[in-house]
């Protein structure tokens, strides 16, 4: 196995660490509390997009580069590298248009994939649920057929972005007659109207990364509706495969960057030569 960089990707990470480097965030905000980072976030993404970085491994036909996987690893090793924030609309950009691009209508493509890119539109992830975690399709979030739409009520759990959100992915049962697997149906459902409560969830850290929505008769059009009533598993499972491949990347990068300050300030402090400490960073290391 060569593991060298290739010109093409030698040429990918060039490129983008200057133009990281001479595109430089704003200061990170001191005051305003969770609102006004997200805002730098998403001021952020804005600069990514006009930089024509949001999403590189978008195809060219929807605002991306075309990256290959390598070059993807690349782009989220740099901008761990640079420091510099992770995009606001990540749920969006990672999870939502990927699968909109294999699952979605050539109008969906069209409605969905430019706001997406830009940040004008945020996206959150509408799957888990109080007594369906890991077993997604044991979920109880009903879809009911009215006229050319449907109602929904149910509850959500752990739905990150979900108070700056627009949009979110969201999963339903609309057939109780048929196995569990099968009575899926993934929707695009609006976060701003009367039906969607968010509450948020707080952390220890004192922040509210995650939230629990409330869903009672709120309505999604037919035209909402991805890859086809009762095929919301194979739509999901979409999703979920981009979860693993990029954010659990660029998450990965993030940890190993923390773990790093880790070591470092243990060192500073002459800690390094203590067995107990030495023991539990070489234990983070080797999980990391």
């Amino acid at each position: 196995m060569d593991l060298t960089f290739s010109e093409r990707e030698s040429a990918f990470r060039d490129e983008l660490r200057s133009w990281l480097a001479e595109n430089p965030p704003d200061p990170e905000p001191t005051q305003g509390g969770e609102d006004a980072h997200y805002a730098w976030r998403r001021d952020w993404q804005r600069r990514l997009y006009d930089g024509g970085w949001a999403a590189p491994h978008w195809p060219t036909e929807y605002g991306g580069r075309g990256a290959t996987p390598a070059e993807s690893a690349i782009y989220f090793e740099e901008i761990g590298r640079a420091r510099v924030p992770m995009a606001a609309n990540v749920l969006g950009l990672l999870l939502g248009g990927p699968t909109l691009m294999v699952w979605g209508t050539p109008e969906q493509r069209d409605r969905y994939l430019p706001p997406i890119l830009s940040a004008e539109e945020i996206w959150c992830q509408g799957f888990s649920e109080p007594d369906a975690g890991s077993d997604l399709a044991s979920l109880k979030t009903r879809a009911v057929r009215d006229g050319d739409g449907w109602v929904v009520t149910g509850q959500k759990v752990w739905t990150s972005a979900a108070q700056y959100s627009k949009w979110c992915m969201l999963v339903a049962r609309t057939d109780t007659d048929t196995e569990k697997h099968k009575g899926l149906t993934y929707f695009l459902m609006d976060m701003r109207q009367e039906g969607v409560q968010v509450r948020p969830l707080r952390q220890i850290t004192g922040e509210s990364e995650f939230n629990e929505l409330f869903i009672e008769e709120a309505r999604i059009a037919d035209a909402n509706v991805v890859g086809g009533v009762g095929n919301g598993w194979k739509v999901a499972l979409t999703t979920l495969m981009n979860e693993r491949a990029g954010l659990g990347f660029a998450l990965q990068i993030r940890m190993r960057q923390l773990l790093d300050d880790l070591i470092a300030a243990a060192s500073q402090r002459g800690l390094l030569g203590d067995g107990g400490y030495a023991d539990v960073l070489a234990d983070l290391h080797l999980r990391c």
